[in-house]
């Protein structure tokens, strides 16, 4: 079973769900609006991935920071803004059974990694 991070009314969440669904793929789901991030997840996803890939810097919770806000230049800046405003994190992330991550989705990409 793979679990799934996101907001359940993203559009791009949408796709995932659909596509597990008819592949026949079981997944957890983990709302960041109403369960929150815990800090130490961010901090998992960050050595992993990296902050700046985990960033949706093109929606609009991103367009409504302030300049201050945008200029994160560091990983601790990065998760307190995370924690802070759930909605810049890009959506979905993905964790498999062997514990790796993956940020987005693409069905080709998502097919082979969830396989």
């Amino acid at each position: 079973m793979i679990k799934i991070f996101g907001i359940k009314n993203c559009d791009t969440m949408k796709k995932a769900f659909n596509w597990c669904d008819a592949n026949g793929i079981s997944y957890e789901f983990h709302d960041y609006k109403k369960q929150g991030v815990p800090r130490d997840e961010l901090l998992k996803w960050c050595r992993s991935l990296g902050w700046q890939a985990l960033m949706n810097t093109k929606g609009p919770t991103w367009r409504k920071l302030t300049p201050e806000q945008q200029a994160i230049t560091t990983q601790g800046q990065a998760v307190a803004l995370m924690m802070e405003h759930s909605s810049v994190i890009r959506r979905p992330v993905t964790e498999n059974d062997a514990g790796q991550l993956l940020v987005g989705f693409d069905p080709t990409t998502f097919d082979s990694f969830v396989r």
